[in-house]
């Protein structure tokens, strides 16, 4: 029986595990290379660093992060030492735009910003762009795409090709920018510090800027230098410079902060799971059955929303804020900054929108809801 040793914050994975293989759930911060040293495969977050220092002289064969991230990972050590490894590509993408989507909802009932007309830039179009197109989409949202490396491979053949636009035309004219790329140092298209003060001084004055990407995205001073001079008239932040320490006087410039949770939703940690299971299974022919985990029942809401509760024409915003509303994880941040890890692993994940029902209400926010991935019945639809 192989060995695995398990992050132990990784959910779903107890009881369903133990099946296939001889498995030791522990702590990251006790995944050391004396931990490891015997063990066949690990399952990890990207908070543990898989590099020459901790891999080195291990029995490591194999790596399954249970997340869509591989910057943790040192892709090359693994292919010079004969170690495979493995993400889970698109787990946590419905995670990430039900964050953007609640974060807009909260804003606009915080500031009465119309959100209906507002032109979206939309940077890296990947599972997450995707689905926040989508999303932009069905609450009338004008989107601006950006991803050259995308563009490039697929050409006129790409997803919502008719969105697509130059970097510079999304600075100009939008109104919202919010980032999903990955972490690059290298390439024709590097994004290690691309929102900065040059970014950042061609951008239309009022924005409003969420990154629920990767923190090095961002440089921070410049973040808070453009919420001073009014560049960012609102700032939402997911992912920071220098995470699990992040900069306190940054954090008071943000309207919406939070430690790294977009994409924390119940849905996407149990798709991870799968994922990351199936991944070793079919690595070391384990066998398991491609339906694994999913007896593993999630909690249900309690109840419908009843789109009646809501005052007229913010019904659609109310409903969202129900599924996930970033206020209260935003809150313990702001109440202590040095608990950002330990939020994250103690952090009580939401379902997604598909998990609810909608009851009553207009015909036109039910449609509007049912896009947006709420359970409607399909005869209130026209």
């Amino acid at each position: 029986m192989i060995k695995i040793i398990a992050e132990a914050s990784v959910p779903f994975l107890r009881g369903v595990a133990e099946q296939y293989a001889d498995i030791e759930y522990i702590d990251n911060k006790d995944i050391t290379s004396e931990r490891i040293r015997s063990a066949d495969a690990l399952i990890v977050r990207s908070i543990t660093k898989c590099t020459a220092d901790l891999l080195e002289g291990s029995s490591v064969r194999f790596i399954a992060t249970a997340t869509a991230g591989t910057d943790h990972i040192d892709a090359e050590y693994c292919a010079a030492h004969n170690i495979s490894w493995t993400n889970a590509p698109g787990c946590n993408a419905m995670g990430v735009a039900q964050y953007v989507c609640s974060c807009l909802s909260l804003l606009s009932l915080r500031h009465g910003i119309e959100l209906r007309d507002k032109k979206i830039g939309i940077i890296g179009v990947g599972h997450v762009g995707q689905l926040v197109t989508e999303i932009a989409l069905a609450l009338g949202m004008q989107p601006l795409l950006n991803d050259p490396p995308r563009l490039e491979q697929e050409g006129d053949n790409i997803k919502y090709h008719e969105y697509f636009t130059s970097l510079e035309t999304i600075q100009k004219e939008a109104d919202i920018i919010t980032l999903h790329v990955p972490l690059s140092k290298t390439g024709a298209y590097p994004t290690l510090g691309m929102v900065n003060d040059s970014f950042l001084s061609s951008c239309k004055k009022g924005l409003i800027l969420i990154n629920a990407c990767r923190g090095g995205v961002c440089c921070s001073e410049s973040l808070i230098k453009g919420k001073e001079d009014g560049t960012i008239a609102h700032l939402v932040l997911d992912c920071w410079e220098g995470e699990p320490h992040i900069n306190a006087h940054l954090l008071e410039h943000t309207d919406i902060a939070s430690p790294h949770i977009a994409g924390f939703s119940a849905d996407g940690k149990h798709r991870g799971a799968r994922m990351t299971l199936l991944s070793i299974s079919d690595f070391f022919g384990l066998g398991a059955s491609q339906d694994l985990l999913i007896p593993k029942e999630l909690e249900q809401p309690q109840a419908p929303i009843a789109l009646e509760q809501f005052p007229p024409h913010e019904a659609v915003l109310h409903a969202q804020l129900t599924s996930f509303n970033p206020e209260h994880i935003d809150q313990a941040l702001r109440t202590d900054i040095s608990q950002f890890e330990f939020l994250r692993k103690h952090y009580n994940y939401p379902r997604e929108m598909s998990a609810y029902t909608i009851e009553g209400g207009t015909e036109e926010d039910r449609r509007t809801l049912s896009k947006l991935g709420f359970r409607c019945k399909l005869e209130t639809i026209a």
